[in-house]
């Protein structure tokens, strides 16, 4: 699986992820990061890169282990931001602040259209 810092990566990473939360429901399989990890990256998903991403994938307080079951994207985008997020920083090997927030929110609109936006960062000084 090819990963990049691009909103056309975004797009596709947030297209993909619906496509696993749909096969996975139809293969009675439940819908969380390790799941998921598994399915996109096969051999590669070892316990050290699953952990990787977890440890990376936290919500306000809460740290998501890589078998709760997690949300549709398009109802609760939150949790699903911050592992793509974290997919993204441990695939490239760069810091989660090195991600493009912005494009990853633009992403998101445009992979949901019918969606609320997903903007996090909304007060911003000119």
């Amino acid at each position: 699986m090819e990963i990049e810092n691009t909103r056309e990566c975004f797009v596709r990473l947030w297209l993909r992820l619906e496509r696993t939360r749909r096969l996975l429901g139809g293969q009675y399989k439940r819908f969380c990061i390790r799941n998921v990890l598994k399915m996109w990256f096969g051999n590669e998903a070892t316990d050290d890169f699953i952990w990787l991403v977890c440890r990376n994938t936290v919500v306000g307080d809460e740290q998501i282990c890589g078998l709760d079951q997690l949300p549709p994207p398009a109802l609760y985008p939150r949790k699903h931001r911050e592992l793509l997020r974290a997919v993204v920083a441990v695939g490239l090997g760069i810091g989660l602040r090195k991600v493009r927030l912005h494009d990853l929110d633009a992403a998101y609109s445009i992979a949901f259209p019918q969606s609320t936006p997903l903007n996090v960062n909304k007060k911003k000084r000119h």
